[in-house]
């Protein structure tokens, strides 16, 4: 679909969230690519090799997902929205747990075509759920408080935008393709499908790092789009230069490392632990100093590290 037929109802009833399955399904798309944006490397570099182990150790696991992720198609099995946001994995998972093999070997075969043999096999909905609790354990799990700050930050920022300018500005620069028609239309992306009526339905704009938006839903009432989020996925804080800590004090120090790629002051806040106004302050400093720049990008501005600014890192790590 390219584009959801909505109305007052349904807009009224729509929420921004977040989802721990598909959090983790986005990560277990990134660590069987081959290619990833630049930020998110560092964590796919970090996990890749476990998931290649642990797919080498479970033949119907690794055929499983072999054929659920096709180049513009994800098996609908996989990306059912969730009943409410924010909801715990466990509680995500019990849906694909109740679906017998027929339904998933449908699924799979609609993404990729003929199965191989491994997929003859029975119980397949607790593979892929295992699959998952597995993702979730070995690569998520342990930074998912400093994600779910990345995340609610993006959510606490648009729900400000919604209340102040509409569905417009709450939308503007959610995601390529993503944006507020006229008439009750909302464009999900940019591909030439027919649309799709959902007045009746509810729907769910799910915050998540992944590499791109998609839609999902689960028939008849309920869809989510869900949309990609600003911040590196890194495994921790950085240790930063003594020399860099002494030059600039500790905070304006960690908000200068941060910024080797653009990123909003809700971002910086969220990732740091910083309040808002303290990360406000520190950019207008170091702005003022020239060691940043800035643009805007739709209804945010992004910072990002000046030359001089890459210097003086440069230096101080050297």
């Amino acid at each position: 679909m390219g584009e959801l037929i909505v109305d007052a109802d349904v807009m009224a009833r729509a929420r921004f969230g977040t989802s721990q399955l598909t959090e983790t399904l986005a990560g277990l798309k990134m660590l069987l690519a081959s290619q990833v944006l630049p930020w998110h490397r560092p964590w796919r570099d970090a996990h890749a090799a476990a998931l290649a182990q642990r797919l080498a150790d479970d033949p119907v696991g690794a055929a499983l997902v072999r054929h659920a992720f096709g180049a513009t198609w994800t098996a609908d099995f996989l990306t059912v929205p969730p009943a409410a946001p924010n909801l715990e994995l466990d509680e995500e998972l019990l849906y694909l747990e109740s679906l017998e093999d027929a339904r998933i070997r449908a699924d799979l075969e609609f993404t990729s075509g003929p199965l191989p043999e491994e997929l003859s096999a029975t119980g397949l909905a607790a593979v892929a759920a295992e699959l998952l609790r597995w993702t979730w354990r070995h690569t998520i799990r342990d930074e998912w408080d400093r994600r779910l700050r990345v995340l609610r930050a993006d959510v606490v920022s648009r729900t400000a935008r919604l209340s102040s300018e509409g569905w417009s500005g709450a939308l503007d620069g959610l995601a390529p393709g993503v944006r507020w028609l006229s008439n009750g239309r909302l464009q999900v992306n940019a591909h030439p499908y027919p649309p799709r009526d959902v007045r009746g339905s509810d729907l769910l704009f799910i915050a998540a790092h992944t590499q791109g938006s998609s839609v999902s839903w689960h028939l008849p009432d309920r869809y989510a789009l869900v949309y990609p989020v600003s911040g590196v996925l890194a495994g921790g804080p950085t240790p930063l230069p003594d020399a860099l800590v002494r030059l600039l004090g500790a905070s304006r120090a960690r908000i200068l490392a941060r910024l080797g790629s653009p990123r909003s002051t809700s971002t910086l806040t969220a990732e740091t632990g910083l309040p808002l106004g303290s990360v406000g302050g520190h950019l207008r400093v170091l702005l003022d100093a020239g060691l940043l720049e800035r643009r805007r990008s739709g209804r945010e501005v992004l910072y990002w590290r000046s030359p001089a600014g890459e210097a003086v890192v440069e230096a101080a790590e050297g």
